[in-house]
């Protein structure tokens, strides 16, 4: 055994070493370890918390505490008036003159405030370094390290330019492979395996003795296109990143799934206005979702796309495993950010989860989402964006859109607005019967 990786035994002895203000050197010494190791293992696991002290709300504003504007800024704030910015955690939330005061101690060893004597009155946001959290993300990316396809984009796209057209031909996998085994280094096996995961432009029902077995009863497991599409792209990333860049909007992405193998819906639900669209898809693959996103690039145009796409967040499907084809254009110019959510944790895009409620309402769970065209998605979606909301002061979703991105972009994207006695919101708008 190597022993290259930390135990959770070594990170809970790291966590209490920390909080007794051990240096990296006396850690290493105490796990076996180098004093480098330590520092790496601490400054990538550490967890950040916004919470105040006992007694003090969270604030880590440079001028609370000579702020002369509270309750000016706060509108919602049933403590209008009452109290200084120092004392409310929640100015910050609305003051355009906020400014993040960093800890100047986290900036040096141990970055962390395990162990720290001025923890219990310091109101800034902190670093933990916690074992549990630590071994619980150290298992998450070797995880998704050994899941999914060994394959880069580059690779597959050469593969594809080898394989589909051959087998749009009608010729088998069999006599491909005999025939170009210089340019293909893959068993008959793994290229089956792509075919039937959808990686490739030609589809199962182009192999004509394919299409005619009985379909096996257990399902395959959908795999990734790249299996470390989560390396720096956590929810822990997501966090850092949006906190270095709070003014960019947030857009959510998600599938509704309507029966298993069938067609499916990605929703994108942009957070500030809380508009959704939906784009069906034939089926739950990572291509499709490129296919919508290359679309939207090109109708949007680029200055348009990074105003309401610069910063995506989604959840761990297959459906999203190709995060560089998503965050480029075909020039390999970045033009959003892709981060993913935390595995089994819907509650991270909560906005995203709730508003597939009003969908729901309309097609409930278990219909096939394949009997309905795009033309019935979208008047789904217009009818749900149009309907007002409490937590928008009664405003509807398209409403709220146009005021912070413009009409041009809402008839770029074809979403348009229903008025408000026409609004429907059950099954019988897809079917006619209204």
């Amino acid at each position: 055994m190597k022993n290259k990786h930390l135990s959770l035994d070594e990170r809970i002895q790291i966590q209490k070493a920390l909080d007794e203000k051990m240096s990296f050197k006396a850690i290493g010494r105490i796990v076996n370890k180098d004093c480098t190791t330590i520092s790496k293992e601490v400054r990538s696991r550490m967890i950040f918390q916004r919470k105040g002290a006992p007694f003090r709300p969270f604030n880590d504003c440079v001028f609370r505490r000579n702020c002369t504007a509270f309750g000016s800024v706060c509108p919602s704030c049933y403590r209008k008036c009452k109290q200084q910015c120092s004392t409310c955690g929640r100015c910050s939330e609305h003051c355009p003159d906020y400014v993040k005061e960093p800890c100047p101690l986290l900036d040096k060893a141990p970055y962390v405030c395990n162990g720290c004597p001025k923890l219990s009155r310091c109101t800034l946001e902190k670093h933990f370094y916690n074992a549990l959290s630590a071994q619980k993300e150290y298992e998450e990316v070797r995880s998704e390290s050994r899941s999914g396809f060994n394959l880069t984009e580059g690779e597959l796209k050469q593969l594809d330019d080898v394989i589909s057209p051959l087998i749009k031909k009608g010729q088998s996998i069999h006599h491909i492979l005999v025939n170009n085994a210089d340019s293909i280094n893959y068993c008959e096996k793994t290229i089956y395996a792509y075919t039937n995961s959808g990686l490739f432009s030609a589809r199962n029902i182009d192999l004509p003795r394919k299409v005619r077995f009985r379909p096996r009863k257990k399902k395959s497991v959908a795999l990734k296109v790249d299996k470390g599409c989560r390396i720096g792209r956590t929810y822990s990333d997501f966090k850092i990143f949006r906190d270095a860049n709070p003014a960019i909007p947030v857009t959510e992405l998600d599938s509704v799934v309507g029966v298993t193998g069938g067609a499916v819906l990605l929703t994108i639900h942009f957070v500030l206005p809380k508009l959704q669209l939906a784009f069906l898809r034939p089926a739950n693959n990572s291509k499709s979702v490129i296919d919508i996103f290359n679309q939207l690039y090109e109708r949007l145009g680029d200055d348009k796309y990074r105003k309401i796409f610069s910063l995506c967040l989604a959840d761990n499907g297959s459906e999203f495993s190709n995060p560089t084809a998503i965050e480029r254009n075909e020039y390999g110019e970045l033009r959003s950010r892709l981060f993913y959510c935390n595995p089994s944790a819907p509650n991270e895009k909560g906005a995203c989860e709730n508003n597939h409620t009003f969908i729901r309402r309309i097609i409930p769970k278990g219909v096939d989402l394949g009997k309905y065209t795009q033309a019935q998605i979208s008047l789904m979606m217009d009818h749900i964006n149009s309907y007002g909301r409490p937590e928008l002061g009664e405003k509807s979703p398209y409403e709220m859109f146009e005021f912070y991105y413009g009409r041009e972009i809402l008839d770029l994207l074809g979403v348009n607005k229903i008025s408000a006695n026409e609004i429907v919101l059950k099954p019988s708008l897809l079917n006619g019967n209204f």
